[in-house]
């Protein structure tokens, strides 16, 4: 290969060329879709900025998988529970100590988000670097921003490797606070040269109104961010609080809305929902893999079978009103795919007929349980989650109005406008069929994000800026401040010495 020691030196940092290697574990990089840029003489040359635009939004596909940036936003949180079932999602361990808040700097997901994230943000800088239009450079800025929005998010700090640097020059790496004000710079750079963006089926490139979603979460969590205690307490400044509400009004004007079916957004229908989606053949697929049972399956598109994994809590699901319509949506016979339903799935299953599902394991009926033990659970143990459903395959949300809404309102409760806050959390209610409320606190704005956004990769986050991410609950064995911050990766630390470990590894 031409120019080994460039490629091996970007390889040994995690900034892996492709965008689409999800680790650098072997400390190989594989070329695919022409992403590796190299020259006999060492130095850069420019890419095709288009080709390479392209390859980054094909690669979004990547957040739909059960595993690594969803698993760590999701797993550690009290919304979901990964079980071993016998040997099946044993794994070495790596579901249950996500579970358990008992990682490491080894963590095999962990690493793999960091490469993935990383080798990103790289083509991005290469994007820039390539003669790109003004809409391009714009797209590439914002898409940057978002993956190292998550790397600050995930690590506190943020490694950025640019195409100029030497073969033996370390990434240089920003603090969480200086990650911020880069990541918010750029965006708001973008914005200008970027389409407005409006409802659409599909929305698979970045536009105004993704961006302005991506700032008002940014600002939102800027307490969490630029605190200098990553565990708080926090303190929220108003002007933040401000900011959110701008740009979630952007959005809004933007012609963005809540959509009146709960389910919709996660159909192949035409919701006013989806900012930002990325679709492919089968990319939601996963997300209804991984939950349901072994013999929930049968259709000829899955003949494998379902992989019967992960599941919610039962102290989660009791937080619903048994009436809400995010609970529970009964599809009718006119589906298909073995009767499945969307939401929660608990109790006795069924077929299309009516017939009872039969575990093939225990000869028994399928009943879905309550009570979830982490390890040695029964293959019916757990209550299932089916937010996107096998008939409406081919698009997967990455950003969405409901979200961007519910913003706004914890915005304004925590600037001190309680009633603005309330109507629109009952107004979200009553449109879901539940019992308006009197009052609105902090912990029942937590809780109807919970409702709301349940299995949408937000869960982590909110915990933390809500201060209920280090909290005893079933099989959480470490509740330390620290694990608000997931380790470095140790081939990282070892590779780049401008890291350090975070506090607690």
């Amino acid at each position: 290969m031409k120019n080994l020691k460039r490629i091996s030196t970007i390889a040994l940092s995690c900034f892996v060329v492709s965008a689409l290697v999800s680790s650098c574990t072997d400390l190989i990089v594989e070329e695919k879709d022409s992403l590796v840029v190299q020259n006999s003489g060492g130095g850069f040359v420019a890419g095709d900025a288009g080709a390479l635009l392209e390859g980054i939004y094909n690669g979004l596909s990547f957040y739909t998988d059960q595993g690594n940036t969803y698993s760590l936003n999701q797993h550690p949180s009290a919304e979901m529970i990964p079980p071993t079932r016998g040997v099946d999602w044993g794994d070495n361990g790596v579901w249950r100590t996500l579970h358990g808040h008992t990682w490491d700097a080894t963590h095999t997901q962990v690493l793999n988000s960091w490469n993935a994230l990383n080798g990103r943000s790289f083509t991005c800088e290469q994007i820039l670097a390539s003669n790109p239009s003004s809409s391009q450079a714009a797209e590439a800025r914002a898409l940057r921003s978002m993956f190292m929005a998550q790397i600050m998010d995930f690590w506190g700090q943020v490694p950025r490797r640019t195409v100029d640097q030497g073969v033996d020059d370390l990434p240089n790496v920003l603090s969480r606070s200086e990650a911020f004000d880069f990541i918010v710079s750029n965006l708001e750079e973008a914005l200008p040269e970027l389409q407005p963006g409006a409802p659409a089926t599909i929305n698979s490139t970045m536009t105004q109104s993704a961006v302005h979603a991506l700032l008002a979460r940014l600002y939102l969590n800027k307490a969490v961010y630029k605190s200098t205690s990553p565990a708080g307490p926090y303190t929220f400044d108003n002007a933040d609080m401000a900011q959110v509400v701008a740009h979630a009004d952007a959005v809004t004007a933007a012609g963005f809305g809540l959509d009146a079916d709960f389910f919709n957004p996660f159909t192949d229908q035409e919701s006013p929902e989806r900012i930002l989606t990325t679709e492919a053949n089968g990319v939601p697929r996963n997300r209804w893999m991984m939950t349901m049972h072994y013999d929930q399956g049968g259709f000829p598109a899955e003949r494998d079978g379902p992989w019967n994994g992960f599941t919610t809590l039962a102290d989660f699901y009791d937080t619903f009103e048994a009436d809400d319509l995010r609970r529970f949506k009964d599809v009718g016979s006119n589906e298909g795919y073995g009767g499945l339903n969307k939401g929660f799935l608990i109790g006795q299953q069924y077929r299309e007929d009516g017939s009872e599902i039969v575990d093939s394991r225990s000869l028994k009926p399928l009943q879905f349980s309550r009570d979830i033990p982490l390890a040695g659970a029964a293959t019916e143990k757990g209550i299932r989650v089916i937010k996107y459903h096998p008939t409406d395959n081919g698009i997967y949300i990455l950003l969405r109005y409901s979200d961007v809404y519910l913003m706004k309102a914890e915005a304004l409760l925590r600037s001190g406008d309680n009633g603005a806050a309330l109507t629109m959390i009952n107004n979200l209610r009553t449109l879901r069929n539940a019992t308006a409320l009197s009052s609105l606190s902090e912990d029942a704005m937590f809780a109807e994000r919970g409702r709301e956004l349940y299995w949408e990769a937000i869960a982590r986050t909110d915990e933390i800026r809500f201060g209920k991410f280090n909290v005893q609950y079933q099989d959480v064995t470490n509740t330390e401040a620290y694990t608000v911050l997931f380790p470095i990766p140790s081939i990282a630390i070892a590779s780049n010495t401008n890291l350090s470990q975070n506090e607690g590894y």
